[in-house]
């Protein structure tokens, strides 16, 4: 038999880790962000209908990761919840913001161009922006599509870039399931991402296909972090051909494409 107070107590549990909470979150950005002054927690309590000690188990949390900030009495907005806003505002804007320079690069090397980025939760880079090469013998996929991250040009740069820690765990824990031309190993990735930082760009002549190869380079916002990798990929012939011209092209384009979102989206 359940007593009173563990009854009690359980319905607390739920009532900040569930579905209500999680609407109540909500809730909450969208009352502080009409209250610059912030509001108290006597009036969110009226304004949110919440009983206060479940708003308390709330708001302290949101505290301490600096998504709210507390004084005079007052809860509102923190820092945390702006650069938040701010990632997913340059999210959105991002696409059409290099657009241009994805046409920039079409135009100047007639190869396909594809702008990949990180999934971190997935292991795998997605090309969210894609312009096939004019020549009617040319790498063709569909935007959207997903590949692991060490079996690809612009994977591999990601991964070169993302933050140590994880680019660790990736390179330990990784199971090579997808098949390459080349065989790709620990002690191969762990080389690959050292060139990478070393040159600035990523470079591949038949490793994931035979035939295939790809140049790609970082796209970089204000904080430094890598936004995006600047691909593209052709028949081995042609690049072989033309490989340190459109090694130096792909680098040109993304280092103004850095600094164009830079000023756009991280300032």
């Amino acid at each position: 038999m359940v007593k009173k107070g563990e009854d009690a107590a359980g319905e607390v549990e739920k009532d900040v880790s569930g579905p209500r909470s999680l609407t109540r979150l909500l809730a909450l950005f969208g009352v502080l962000s009409r209250a610059p002054e912030g509001k108290s927690l006597a009036e969110l309590n009226v304004i949110l209908d919440t009983p206060k000690s479940s708003l308390l188990n709330l708001l302290r949390p949101l505290v301490a990761e600096g998504f709210l900030l507390h004084g005079n009495g007052n809860y509102r907005l923190g820092p945390s919840i702006f650069r938040l806003s701010a990632s997913v505002l340059a999210a959105w804007s991002f696409p059409k913001l290099i657009r241009p320079f994805l046409e920039e690069l079409s135009l100047r090397t007639e190869e396909t161009v594809l702008l990949g980025v990180l999934d971190r939760e997935a292991e795998c880079v997605t090309y969210v922006e894609i312009l096939n090469s004019p020549h009617p013998v040319r790498y063709q996929i569909p935007v959207g599509t997903s590949r692991p991250l060490y079996a690809t040009t612009a994977g591999r740069l990601l991964l070169a870039y993302t933050d140590k820690k994880w680019q660790d765990e990736y390179i330990s824990s990784v199971a090579f399931k997808v098949k390459t031309a080349v065989p790709i190993t620990r002690k191969y990735l762990k080389q690959e991402v050292a060139q990478i930082r070393q040159d600035g760009l990523s470079c591949s002549l038949d490793i994931a296909l035979k035939g295939l190869s790809g140049v790609s380079a970082p796209v970089f916002g204000a904080d430094g972090r890598c936004l995006a990798a600047l691909n593209i990929a052709g028949p081995t012939e042609r690049f072989r051909r033309d490989i340190e011209s459109l090694k130096a092209i792909v680098k040109d384009v993304a280092n103004k494409a850095s600094g164009i979102t830079s000023e756009a989206i991280g300032e």
